[in-house]
């Protein structure tokens, strides 16, 4: 993998162990040459994720909406920064320059972005890894929200695998290194799953 994008909060939470694993993600990433993808901020876990990967002399590339400059304040020290008009634009953006997706907590927002990017997976739009870093057990209950959709009938087992789980960085990379997407899409049959 040559770039991934991650998704997160522009806050950094309650708890310090949030940004110090978005901070080591950030490290790791640029260790293994892999470029980070990220919404531009310089605040909260995008801060610490940018600053991460910058640190250590890896590569980083913001995509940030206009009017969120002033508000998220845009990272000074980005490899490259790109300015779009809507947040539409930033998730395709995002989306066109990674190989994968990394979601650390977050919370509205970060959320739909995971979801839109899950969805097109599901579509058959992309064939790119979709992650959750755990952190601190972060996910757990949508985690179990996901299983309860298998459970009731609203989605294929096929797209529940999709998604990639972990609380561990390295182990989360080689999942997504060796990720290979469903051969068949959201439309299955019953006998098929």
């Amino acid at each position: 993998m040559k770039s991934i994008t991650v998704f997160c909060g522009s806050s950094f939470g309650s708890d310090e162990i949030y940004k110090e694993q978005a901070t080591l993600l950030g490290e790791t990433l640029a260790k293994q040459n892999i470029q980070l993808i990220y919404g531009g901020a310089d605040v909260g876990l995008m801060g610490a994720v940018a600053d991460g990967s910058l640190n250590t002399g890896g590569k980083v590339v913001g995509v940030l909406p206009h009017f969120l400059k002033s508000k998220e304040i845009a990272h000074k020290e980005l490899t490259e920064l790109i300015l779009v008009e809507t947040m539409h634009e930033r998730k395709t953006k995002m989306n066109e320059l990674c190989d994968g997706v990394i979601v650390l907590p977050g919370g509205y927002g970060t959320l739909e972005e995971f979801f839109e990017m899950i969805t097109w997976a599901q579509l058959g739009l992309h064939k790119k890894p979709i992650a959750i870093l755990n952190i601190d057990e972060f996910y757990d209950d949508l985690i179990k929200l996901v299983q309860t959709m298998v459970d009731k009938g609203f989605l294929k087992h096929v797209n529940r695998d999709m998604l990639l789980i972990s609380n561990d960085i390295d182990e989360l990379l080689n999942m997504m290194k060796n990720y290979e997407a469903p051969t068949v899409g959201k439309w299955i049959s019953k006998e098929e799953v």
